[in-house]
């Protein structure tokens, strides 16, 4: 079988490659066969243009003589080339799918559909996601439930597509996530590629809209087993649930990311606004610490350093003046004051 057509090599190459691996060094009539000497010796020219072969300079009697070149580093692009575009094939049906599958429930008018399986899940939420033309809006609760797309996966999957497409993304999360180094740097990514993060407690529930015509959400959050998700289309239930995300993302602390001393403009050292704005989101001193990879002590003694500096008693008040200082770009004129202890 010519298997190496299926990596774009035409029958003949393959039959002639295949031959002058075993036999390096040959001129083209060693090939001869069922081809002759100048369609062989077209062959050949072939693959030394396309780098799985290489050509001697002619020899005394006029004689150019071919050798294969190796297989790994010849074919091994081919191989990777063609495997990358089988996945996007195998995304590409599923999206398909999935769009089918939308667009029949649509059809039938039924406001609620079922999905089950993680597999089902995960290709409906990322095909959602792909879809959306003008806004993402997702609620992340920490659950003990593995889930079936992981902020990772959905940072490299979908993320910078939709960043370049102008879609709007804001999520909620709750403020266990951050206690995470990787996570919190992850969620700070976003934030940086534009995106809106608000960081609340407690979420009651799992939630993605997408243009506020369609969710997604779990019919059982604590199901351990087989999940099961319901995409809800546009009803008042779908009005509902965008009222709960919206209720959500207001009173979340939003999370920024905070530029140079150059780019600010004033005397507070970079590591000291990211101190400020993590513990305006409510993380401890400790998980500060570790997400910043310095000391317990260290936050501790330039917290203290920054409330001397800006006259401050309580973290209330240095909360209070880093928002009025801008040291928390986009903070909310009704915010509160930081947690953390």
């Amino acid at each position: 079988m010519s298997l190496l057509t299926m990596l774009g090599l035409a029958p003949d190459e393959d039959a002639v490659y295949r031959r002058l691996v075993d036999r390096p060094d040959s001129e083209p009539e060693m090939f001869t066969g069922p081809l002759d000497v100048r369609a062989v010796t077209r062959v050949l020219d072939s693959l030394v243009d396309r780098g799985l072969a290489s050509a001697a300079r002619p020899d005394d009697g006029g004689v150019v003589r071919y050798r294969a070149a190796s297989p790994l580093l010849a074919l091994g692009p081919l191989l990777e080339s063609r495997r990358s575009a089988l996945l996007r094939v195998e995304s590409l049906v599923g999206d398909l799918a999935e769009r089918h599958r939308s667009a029949q429930t649509h059809a039938s008018g039924a406001p609620v559909e079922v999905l089950s399986g993680p597999a089902a899940i995960r290709q409906r939420l990322l095909s959602m996601q792909r879809r959306a033309r003008s806004e993402v809006c997702t609620l992340v609760p920490t659950r003990r439930v593995p889930a079936v797309l992981s902020f990772e996966d959905n940072h490299h999957e979908v993320d910078a597509e939709m960043a370049r497409r102008g879609v709007s993304v804001r999520s909620v999360v709750e403020r266990e996530w951050l206690e995470n180094p990787h996570t919190a740097a992850l969620l700070s990514s976003c934030v940086a590629q534009g995106q809106h993060v608000s960081v609340t407690d407690k979420l009651p529930i799992k939630l993605a809209i997408v243009d506020r015509r369609v969710a997604l959400l779990p019919l059982d959050p604590e199901r351990e087993s087989e999940p099961v998700a319901l995409v809800v289309h546009r009803t008042g239930l779908l009005t509902a649930l965008v009222s709960l995300f919206e209720e959500h993302f207001e009173k979340g602390w939003r999370l920024s990311i905070t530029g140079s001393e150059e780019e600010r403009g004033d005397r507070i050292a970079a590591v000291d606004r990211q101190i400020v704005a993590l513990l305006h989101v409510g993380l401890t001193d400790a998980a500060i610490a570790r997400q910043l990879g310095m000391g317990h002590r260290t936050v501790q003694r330039r917290l203290h350093a920054l409330m001397d500096e800006v006259g401050a008693a309580t973290r209330f008040q240095l909360g209070w003046y880093a928002a009025r200082a801008g040291w928390l770009p986009d903070v909310p004129g009704n915010s509160g004051a930081p947690g953390g202890g």
